[in-house]
């Protein structure tokens, strides 16, 4: 289980004891002229009020542990480990736990003129770069930069925020447009299972995790639960278990000694050759390059 999504669970298990009321902390990892990045743990359950609120700036916010409702005038979405929410400036929005409890995000804040600049300066014209879509799934060409963000979470040396936070404006500007809001029409019970899915996932990456397997367990044929899975998360059961696992590879091999092989099996992998192919294919980089280059 990934270190981070322990921590989450710590900060729970102390709410839990304490009964205080669910409420969202952010830590400022970073800012500048402009910008500003903040770690985000949000310990709100089902039991705790919605409320609206207003984002004052562009926001990107990368999860990396939980799983929530995001709401605002543009739609809504499921987000979970790996998604990307997308706020504009001025848009009202809430985000709600009504299926489980707790989240926490790496939140990026672009000033209006700061973003607008970034997305012009990348070639993209045509008005305002204003999102269209309330989130991103997880994408491959996003992998990188999560797997980034995640470890650098673990690292005790000062990382390079600032340049993160450029990269993740620029290609996020870019993939934004063609998505759409979705998951208006799903009923909020599919809802409920797909999210117990997920967290099934993001607790147990390494476990053998089928289409089957998981149907049985959300108590839903396999064809409605691949079809509602893809809807809420934008991708498939299969794509999401892999990513997940790739993720928490490219994490620990950046942050911990392990051998490839030992850091593959732990991750899920069987075969050290399959975990080559895929951690290539999604990182564009051998384990080994991988690792050599992120601790440079």
């Amino acid at each position: 289980m990934a270190k981070i999504a322990v921590e989450l669970d710590t900060t729970l298990a102390r709410r839990a004891a304490n009964g205080a009321p669910g409420r969202a902390a952010a830590r400022v990892l970073a800012e500048g002229a402009g910008w500003s990045i903040s770690d985000v743990v949000c310990t709100s359950g089902p039991q705790d009020r919605l409320f609206e609120e207003q984002h004052s700036s562009f926001c990107i916010a990368i999860v990396v542990a939980g799983s929530f409702q995001y709401r605002s005038t543009l739609g809504r979405g499921l987000m979970t480990p790996g998604s990307l929410l997308l706020g504009n400036p001025g848009q009202f929005f809430e985000c709600g736990h009504e299926h489980a409890m707790g989240d926490r995000c790496i939140s990026f804040h672009y000033a209006p003129d700061y973003f607008e600049d970034l997305a012009a300066d990348a070639g993209l014209r045509g008005g305002k770069p204003d999102f269209r879509a309330v989130r991103l799934p997880p994408l491959r060409s996003l992998s990188p930069l999560v797997a980034q963000v995640s470890a650098s979470l673990e690292a005790s040396a000062d990382q390079p925020w600032e340049e993160i936070g450029v990269h993740l404006a620029v290609q996020t500007a870019k993939l934004a447009g063609p998505f759409l809001s979705g998951a208006s029409d799903v009923l909020s019970s599919a809802e409920a299972r797909v999210t117990r899915a997920v967290r099934r996932i993001e607790h147990h990456p390494d476990e053998r995790l089928n289409l089957s397997g998981l149907a049985i367990e959300a108590g839903l044929s396999p064809y409605h639960f691949l079809r509602t899975f893809e809807h809420l998360t934008g991708v498939t059961p299969h794509q999401y278990v892999l990513r997940a696992r790739l993720r928490e590879a490219a994490m620990r091999l950046t942050t911990r000694p392990n051998r490839v092989l030992d850091i593959a099996l732990d991750c899920g992998f069987g075969d050290v050759s399959n975990f080559n192919r895929a951690f290539r294919a999604e990182f564009g980089a051998s384990p080994g390059v991988y690792r050599r280059q992120t601790r440079r």
